[in-house]
This record gives structure tokens, C-alpha cells and sequence, in this order.
């Protein structure tokens, strides 16, 4: 290990039974980890497309600087530092193999990783890291089972180890707006939201284009029915129905659609294909009606296997009001100029554009670089990060919930509370506009 680690991991380890007591705190309290002028030292654990593009956004920072990168693949890590040198960067110490994140962990010198690999291994590298002292960021979803999600909770109790899931629709400039109008009153008590992740995946990311040939993510289309994907929905939703400060989910059912698109889809394209004779157990759509302690309701859409554009159909409902993200327009009683009409959306946007958003750059419309701003700023000014742990758990508790539902024939599953109580008094902390 090397010796600038040190201090920073001594310190998360010997104040982690203060932290585990703090209801809101996901960044280690006391002095300055960080000056605001030091860059971040960051490591890459996943140098796949995903990967190499989050090393771009976060480099576009001005914040950080990469001293690790790691994979099972070494043309991965190849085109990992292409990327650094495209950016002008130096070479970086490489990690090869399939348990050689645990070598970046415990010998490189970082600040913080992210992690971007297949969905089964986001829990066990973050919570490999968190053990580690060391800071994560980790893709969506974070945990993939209850287990999982219990895990990860439990072991940032024992460690104080900052984690975050990277669930950058959050971020995205439009849905910040709303969160600030939803803040003034604009909407009035809130009581209800609808969202989806509507994105035809089947020709690549669960097999490849071109081919049909399997990739990483088949494999769950076979031995599961759930929602597979559900974080990017719900990620501003939480927010704005003050879901973990003030509210928490209650209950939850699921319903599927049967699987057909698979199949028509290798008909179409590959009709001898093996993979299109397989018995895949994944529904076209998966329907989840959440209902939350405080009498709201949230439908949950996971649509990933059907021929269609990209949609999340975000629409938000108050007593006052609704906004509708498909038709980028919202109507506000008594505001509105016309009777029971949409009104264009976009004014709005500018007037209630939050502080965060004046800043965007990266992909999915600028959210990536918002997140990581954020990210960077938390850990260089010793802050909480931007989204707690509670948020990236409960997020993804909705997948092995709703398959437990779906299992059980629509079945009425209670939701945990990984909070254990500190919801009812949590404040708001997301994304405050200062």
C-alpha cells in the first residue's frame, strides 16, 4: 500500500462506528481528506465502453487523475489507456485478471474507484472496496439480490466507507428543474409518479449485433423474470417524492408480460441460431405499482426486449399539477395560461435550472458529467457524496422484489427498510440549490 493511502484509510476505519450512527452521512466526518486544489486519484476497475467513457467524463473534470486500471481483458486495458493518452494522460499501473480488482484495491494509490463491470460483480468489488477504505462509485445496478443489497448496507454500517450507485439520470438537467419546482410548491403535495426504461437492448447487450451471438447480459434473460434494469427510472423519481427523507416504499407488486420478443427476434434475423431455441424466462414487460408510506403510488415500466425507441415516460403528479417528460410539457393549475392544456415545458427548464446543471458536459445529455462534478467536489471537500447508499440499494431492490412478486403470481411483497427507520426523519439532501 502505498504510504499517502494510509492516513485516509486509518481514518475511514477508526471513525466507522460514529458514521454507521449518522442517519445522512456517506462521506467520512473530520478534517480535510483533500484540498479543493488536489486532484482525486482514481482507479478503474471495468475498462469495457462503459467504463472508458466514464474515464473521459471524469478526466473532463479538471478534478482527477487516473493511477489504476483493471480487467479481465487486456485489449480492454489497452483501449483504456488509449484513452489516457488520447487525453494527454500518463500510463497507468494495469491489474489483469479476474480477481485482480482486489490487487488495485489493496496496492494502487487511490482516492476512490468506479466500477463498471457486469451487474453480478458490482457488490462484491464495492464491497471489497469499502472494506478496503476506499471510496466507490459503481454502475447501476448495484446489487442484483436481496442479499446483495443487505450486504452492501451492512457493510458500509461496519466500515464508513462512502459508496455510491452511479445512477446518472439524477442528474440530467430537466429532471434537477423539476426537483427544484417540486421544492417551491409549484406541484403542491405530491402524490404520484410514473416512470419506464423503455430501450431496445436485444441486439446489443444481450447479444451481440450482427451475429446474435450471446453476451454477458443473455444469461439473465434465461434464469430470471424481474425487472432486470431498474434504476434509471426510479432515480429522480426518488428525489422528487422525497423517497429515504420523509417517505419510503411500503409495498410493491409485479406483473410480466409472457417472452416473445426474443424469439421473434432470432425468426426474423438468425432463424437457426441456437439462442433462438433457448427457454428464456424474461417477460417483454414488467409492470411494478409501488406504494409508499405516505399514500403514494409509482408505476415502474422495464422494457428491454421489444422493438422501440428509447423512453422514460417520467410523468409527476401534485395536487397543483403535472409534468409530462414525453411531451416536455407540464399544466399548473392557476399558473397555466390555458384551461386543462400542456404548456411547453422548456421556459420552466430555464427559470428552475438548478446550480448543479450550469456545468454539463458527457454523455446522456450532460447527466454524466453533472454526477461526476459532484462526485469529485464530495470526496475532494470530504462531503457527503451526491447519492447516499440508501438510494442505490433501495433502487435496486426493485429487481429481486419484483421477481419474487411475478413468481408468486402478482403477489403483494413488502419492501425492507434498509434505513431502518431514519427515513421518517431524514432530511432533504439531494442536489440543494445553493
Amino acid at each position: 500500500m502505498k504510504k499517502s493511502s494510509i492516513p485516509r484509510r486509518s481514518f475511514i476505519r477508526k471513525n466507522a462506528t460514529l458514521m454507521a450512527g449518522l442517519p445522512l452521512v456517506s462521506a467520512v466526518p473530520g478534517k480535510m481528506l483533500f484540498s479543493e486544489s488536489k486532484k482525486v486519484k482514481l482507479g478503474l476497475i471495468g475498462t469495457g465502453g462503459r467504463g472508458r467513457g466514464l474515464m473521459g467524463t471524469f478526466l473532463s473534470t479538471g478534478g482527477v487523475e487516473f493511477t489504476a486500471i483493471c480487467d479481465i481483458d487486456q485489449k480492454a486495458l489497452d483501449l483504456g489507456q488509449k484513452v489516457l493518452a488520447d487525453r494527454k494522460q500518463p500510463k497507468v499501473k494495469e491489474y489483469l485478471g479476474e480477481f485482480a480488482y482486489k490487487k488495485l484495491i489493496d496496492e494502487a494509490n487511490v482516492d476512490a474507484v468506479l466500477i463498471a463491470t457486469p451487474w453480478d460483480l458490482h457488490t462484491p468489488m464495492s464491497v471489497y472496496s469499502m472494506k478496503g477504505g476506499v471510496i466507490a462509485g459503481c454502475e447501476v445496478p448495484i446489487a442484483y439480490t436481496m442479499n446483495e443489497c443487505w450486504e452492501l448496507i451492512e457493510t458500509w454500517e461496519q466500515t464508513g466507507t462512502p459508496c455510491m450507485q452511479l445512477e446518472n439520470w439524477s442528474f440530467r438537467s430537466d429532471n434537477l428543474a423539476i426537483l427544484n419546482m417540486i421544492r417551491q410548491g409549484l406541484f403542491g403535495t405530491m402524490t404520484h409518479a410514473h416512470c419506464s426504461y423503455s430501450h431496445d437492448c436485444i441486439d446489443h447487450w444481450y447479444f451481440e449485433r450482427g451475429t446474435g451471438n450471446t453476451r454477458w447480459g443473455a444469461q439473465f434473460l434465461v434464469d430470471h423474470n424481474r425487472n432486470q434494469y431498474p434504476t434509471h427510472q426510479q432515480g429522480p423519481v426518488m428525489s422528487w417524492l422525497d423517497i429515504n427523507n420523509g417517505d419510503y416504499y411500503d409495498s410493491i407488486t409485479s406483473t410480466a408480460s409472457d417472452p416473445r420478443s426474443i424469439y421473434e427476434f432470432f425468426e426474423r434475423n438468425f432463424p437457426d441460431h441456437p439462442n433462438g431455441k433457448k427457454k428464456y424466462k424474461q417477460g417483454d414487460i414488467v409492470t411494478t405499482v409501488v406504494r409508499t408510506k405516505k399514500g403514494k403510488t409509482i408505476v415502474i415500466n422495464f422494457d428491454m426486449q421489444s422493438p422501440r425507441p428509447y423512453d422514460n415516460r417520467w410523468t409527476v403528479q401534485g395536487t397543483k399539477g403535472l409534468y409530462n417528460e414525453q411531451r416536455d410539457a407540464l399544466y399548473l393549475t392557476g399558473v397555466s395560461p390555458n384551461y386543462h392544456a400542456w404548456e411547453d415545458f422548456p421556459p420552466y427548464h430555464e427559470k428552475y435550472k438548478h446550480e448543479w446543471a450550469k456545468t454539463s458536459f458527457g454523455g446522456h445529455g450532460g447527466a454524466d458529467g453533472i454526477m461526476a462534478n459532484q462526485f469529485v467536489k464530495s470526496v475532494q471537500n470530504n462531503k457527503p457524496l451526491p447519492l447516499h447508499l440508501y438510494d442505490g440499494v433501495l433502487m435496486a431492490a426493485i429487481g429481486p422484489l419484483s421477481e419474487m412478486s411475478i413468481s408468486g403470481n402478482s403477489v403483494q411483497i413488502k419492501v425492507p427498510d434498509f434505513t431502518k427507520g431514519k427515513w421518517e426523519t431524514r432530511k432533504d439532501y439531494f442536489a440543494p440549490n445553493k
